[in-house]
């Protein structure tokens, strides 16, 4: 049975070119232990191709810069090419769905998944504020397919808004919007707005949660990371004092879950044993691997020391994803993205760049996290202490569902 798509937890903006607050209480919330529902087969089809989307666009950002720290929303990332192939057609849609690993999938299956977990998502937990919205931009007077607008405001809620691309307003609008989806996180996702660009499609995640098992700052204290690169620095390291945390040691790493407001998202982290490098830990990561190594997480009276981090990144895209098989949608010779355009005109189209920002604080109360990536499409004109003082892996899911959201590596402070 084919893949089908995950659901996704960030900012994306997607660019065609003509080319719920969080619950003041005293106390963790009582502890969720099970979906309200449980997942239809074609959703749990679809976050399984979404984390294999996860690690596979991870691990081709991590060959191209080994050695830089990464903070990734890859379901931003799907999100935004999840709009995108309702104007899709033909080997241009079959090497995106081959990328989003939801290969041979019916659009209406993809598109369904995407509906229902949005909706799944964001009403999990209300100690924790957590939003996804869309929306979609187009140049006033280009002829953009109805069923392709549809698809976008019915399966993913997009808000729909044609301007004159002309316009410097439009530019501050688009940015705006961005800024307030993210709270501020992610003040811009657009520099300009170019003559053949004719359309912006935006995801934006907003993520903000608090530990439950908070960190005492009094107890942060200064000491040594040690960096990918050999050298040592001191960091403001969080401590928690040995108790029942979620904690697996596998065969080469240790792994430590923290979780937030009522448990339904959590912090997955992953320390490779002294000596090993995270590129041994990250080749042929996938969704067994991950399902072993979440699977194999209990509570045990585990002490830990986390580095406080905050870190803004960008990336474009476009070579990640052509790794990932979808190099013909960037190609302006051979895309189709006729189903984009009414009437016979749209074969031109072609995504001109792929952009993601994201931004994320970890500190002693909890987490932070937003994101937005850019789709430009162009015309053819154990009872010790665990200590992550060396380089980590970590990933911002919801456990429940097995969901991914964020995935990050970090490797210098």
């Amino acid at each position: 049975m084919p893949q089908t798509f995950t659901q996704l937890a960030a900012a994306a903006l997607l660019t065609l070119t003509a080319c719920s607050g969080p619950t003041e209480q005293s106390g963790p919330p009582p502890l969720l232990t099970a979906l309200p529902r449980a997942l239809s087969p074609a959703e749990s089809r679809l976050v399984s191709a979404g984390n294999q989307f996860a690690f596979g666009l991870f691990r081709e950002v991590q060959r191209a810069r080994p050695g830089d720290n990464i903070f990734l929303s890859p379901t931003s990332a799907s999100m935004a090419l999840g709009m995108t192939l309702n104007g899709a057609a033909g080997t241009t849609l079959d090497s995106m769905r081959l990328a989003l690993s939801v290969e041979g999938a019916p659009i209406e299956e993809i598109n369904a998944g995407y509906r229902s977990l949005i909706d799944l998502l964001q009403g999990l937990d209300s100690s924790v504020d957590f939003a996804i919205a869309n929306s979609i931009w187009a140049r006033a007077g280009m002829p953009f397919a109805a069923s392709f607008l549809d698809a976008g405001k019915t399966s993913f809620d997009a808000e729909i808004k044609a301007l004159d691309f002309a316009a410097p307003s439009t530019l501050a609008a688009i940015n705006q919007w961005v800024n307030e989806k993210t709270k501020g996180k992610i003040p811009t996702i657009l520099d300009q707005i170019a003559a053949d660009e004719v359309m912006f499609l935006i995801n934006a995640i907003y993520f903000k949660g608090s530990w439950r098992s908070a960190f005492d700052p009094k107890a942060t204290q200064d000491l040594p990371f040690h960096a990918a690169d050999g050298t040592t620095r001191s960091v403001p390291m969080m401590r928690l004092a040995p108790r029942p945390l979620r904690h697996a040691s596998v065969p080469g790493h240790e792994i430590v879950e923290l979780l937030y407001g009522n448990g339904a998202f959590a912090m997955t982290l992953v320390l490779p044993a002294a000596g090993r490098s995270l590129a041994e830990l990250t080749d042929g990561l996938d969704t067994a691997r991950w399902a072993e190594w979440t699977g194999a997480l209990a509570e045990h009276e585990t002490g830990l020391l986390l580095p406080r981090f905050r870190l803004d990144y960008k990336r474009e895209l476009n070579d990640d994803l052509g790794g990932l098989g979808m190099r013909i949608a960037f190609d302006p010779a051979r895309a189709d993205f006729s189903r984009m355009l009414s009437g016979t005109v749209g074969g031109n189209l072609y995504i001109s760049k792929v952009v993601q920002k994201t931004f994320v604080d970890v500190n002693e109360a909890g987490t932070t996290a937003a994101a937005a990536t850019s789709v430009g499409i162009g015309v053819t004109s154990a009872p010790a202490t665990i200590q992550f003082d060396r380089p980590f892996l970590f990933a911002i899911r919801e456990r429940l569902s097995g969901t991914i959201l964020f995935l990050g590596q970090v490797v210098k402070l």
